[in-house]
């Protein structure tokens, strides 16, 4: 599995997501087993066996998710080289054919949020931004057809 690539912020979610299904979570499930285990014939016990299945796939989250997080690197900003874009780049461009600038953030895909103009960088975008210096001009292909986009501005948000 190859590394993918967080802010603080973005770890820090993943983080407190974790700790939510091992102190909440998982004890609530394990109370539920209990309960049901406690009615008697485990035979025909839906509860138990829904309870069984739910704890089944909560192991299943929490092993993704520390995978996840073991496999993580979190970038900080001061260590970034701003001369050519990367993950977690603000990067400006500028669509050659309309003139028209935008501004997007590129983050790892399970951060990525486009109302907040952060962009995956396994996207088409990100892909053809990925490496890019300011002056550059990114050729790429969208669902409706190639588009150039001058980069305009690399920074670090």
């Amino acid at each position: 599995m190859g590394h993918s690539y967080y802010t603080p912020e973005g770890y820090d979610k993943l983080k407190k997501e974790l700790e939510h299904m091992k102190s909440v979570e998982r004890p609530r499930i394990s109370q539920q087993i209990a309960e049901a285990r406690d009615k008697g014939d485990l035979s025909e016990n839906a509860e138990y066996d829904a309870a069984k299945e739910a704890q089944g796939m909560l192991e299943m989250k929490i092993s993704k998710l520390e995978e996840t997080m073991a496999n993580a690197r979190v970038l900080d900003s001061s260590q970034v080289d701003t001369s050519s874009v990367m993950v977690l780049s603000t990067v400006t461009i500028k669509n050659q054919k309309n003139g028209q600038t935008m501004k997007y953030q590129l983050v790892s895909e399970s951060e990525a949020d486009l109302k907040k103009g952060k962009i995956s960088v396994s996207s088409p975008i990100g892909k053809g931004l990925i490496g890019k210096a300011v002056g550059e001009v990114a050729e790429i292909d969208t669902p409706a057809g190639k588009m150039n986009f001058e980069i305009m501005d690399i920074s670090m948000e």
